[in-house]
């Protein structure tokens, strides 16, 4: 009888050794990176920057519910003017120029609500006409 005692006193251990483990202390809230803000709205213009900060991306007007509105620019990551595009309540409505990232005109072109109309001219990378093609305009 002593040993079934003894038995049951290190089943006992056992089962008290294999059920408790270590319980780990609460972490310290990691610091998250601080999220950065590439976009800023001030004075009903939307600016948009590259990661980094360094270098704008957009820039444009915008209307009071928040649509495009006026002229919108878009620059390369080295700050070279890629695109400059008229918008009207979030339409493209008037000119419009794209270029390469060398500089040079891609295409330029005219929009009415939202449409190309008119010459819209084509050059190659080096600024050689490639083409024009005409959208003509609606007639009322």
């Amino acid at each position: 009888m002593n040993t079934m005692k003894q038995f049951c006193l290190l089943l006992s251990i056992l089962i008290l050794a294999a059920c408790s483990s270590e319980v780990e202390a609460p972490k310290a809230p990691t610091k998250k990176a601080k999220e950065e803000v590439l976009v800023e709205i001030k004075n009903g213009v939307y600016t948009e920057w590259y990661p980094g900060k360094k270098q704008i991306k957009f820039k444009g007007g915008q209307d009071e519910h928040r649509k495009r509105d006026g002229v919108w620019t878009f620059y390369s990551e080295t700050g070279n003017e890629l695109s400059v595009t008229v918008y009207e309540h979030g339409l493209r409505e008037g000119f419009t120029i794209v270029k390469y990232p060398n500089g040079a005109i891609h295409y330029r072109g005219e929009y009415l609500h939202d449409k190309t109309v008119g010459v819209w001219t084509t050059y190659d990378e080096k600024g050689k006409f490639v083409s024009e093609t005409d959208f003509g305009y609606p007639k009322n």
